[in-house]
């Protein structure tokens, strides 16, 4: 099982909650359920998709619990344990060591804006809490903070740290990235990608894994383009982005985490509502979502 950590598809689900952020933890099993039966390399929870910046620390607890729980040792699960100060991080970390997890997923949260000294000291402290392998959580768009590649090469070499979830390159040269991180980092540091629609161009430039939040509620869809492009078959890769390509679209417009909540619903799955003040698409794009899901269930 560890073997497939921090590569190939790791799927992020949705965390149900009601509108105090209670997780529902029967929601959230049939999630990880579905997931762990389709396939997944490994399960990432509360990361962005898996809402973890609202919900407190007692219920991000009680998911990891529900988490290990469904998923019963079948596949690797990575726990998000970003938050607002590194004690809290650490607590989480721990928290997610002594439920059963396998591994850590770690973004730099903030309110003020971090330096670098700032951050690297925040991971060297958490990377040092446990003895659970954490990969470096690189989402500017969320957090305001981009790793430089310095940074990265540093962080590499900490006991502990074993891979980076990096976000899209500019001008999309996945294998320039990566070729020049691999010149900072360990043999065996994980270079894997998230922004769904890079997936395939990031699998075919060598990149470890693809973390995705599509595969949270689309696993099948998702492994199967992960298989072509790690197989090197890039024309079926190809066919299968063309197939992704209008959800790709509505993700960029309007944001993955409230698309996901009309999946689930065009999907039957009880994942509660978005923590306001997140809402669900309106009705035109809601049908544009049935239309893609169409071209893509059928692809």
């Amino acid at each position: 099982m560890a073997g497939t950590l921090f590569t190939g598809l790791c799927a992020f689900p949705l965390t149900p909650a009601d509108s105090d952020g209670v997780v529902n933890t029967r929601a959230f099993a049939a999630l990880i359920d579905r997931l762990c039966v389709a396939g997944v390399d490994s399960i990432g929870i509360l990361g962005s998709t898996g809402l973890y910046a609202y919900l407190d620390r007692a219920e991000r607890v009680h998911a990891v619990h529900a988490a290990v729980e469904a998923v019963a040792g079948r596949v690797p699960l990575i726990v998000g344990i970003g938050a607002l100060r590194t004690s809290w991080s650490v607590e989480l970390a721990r928290e997610a060591e002594r439920a059963g997890a396998q591994g850590l997923l770690l973004a730099p949260m903030s309110y003020t804006p971090l330096t670098v000294r700032e951050v690297a000291g925040h991971y060297r402290a958490v990377a040092g809490a446990t003895a659970l392998p954490l990969c470096i959580y690189n989402n500017p768009g969320t957090t305001g903070f981009t790793f430089p590649d310095a940074l990265i090469g540093e962080l590499a070499h900490v006991p502990g740290i074993a891979a980076i979830k990096m976000p899209l390159p500019e001008g999309d040269d996945f294998a320039g990235e990566i070729g020049r991180l691999r010149k900072l980092v360990p043999q065996g540091f994980r270079i894997g990608y998230s922004g769904d629609w890079g997936a395939a161009p990031s699998l075919l430039a060598g990149g470890a894994a693809w973390y995705s939040v599509v595969a949270g509620l689309l696993p099948v869809e998702a492994l199967r383009m992960t298989r072509a492009a790690q197989n090197g078959a890039a024309a079926e890769t190809a066919r299968l982005q063309a197939a992704f390509e209008p959800l790709w679209r509505l993700f960029q417009a309007h944001g993955s985490l409230r698309l996901m909540y009309g999946i689930a619903e065009r999907l039957n799955l009880d994942v509660e509502e978005p923590p306001l003040p997140i809402q669900k698409v309106d009705a035109p794009t809601a049908r544009a979502l049935d239309a893609a899901l169409d071209q893509l269930i059928n692809a």
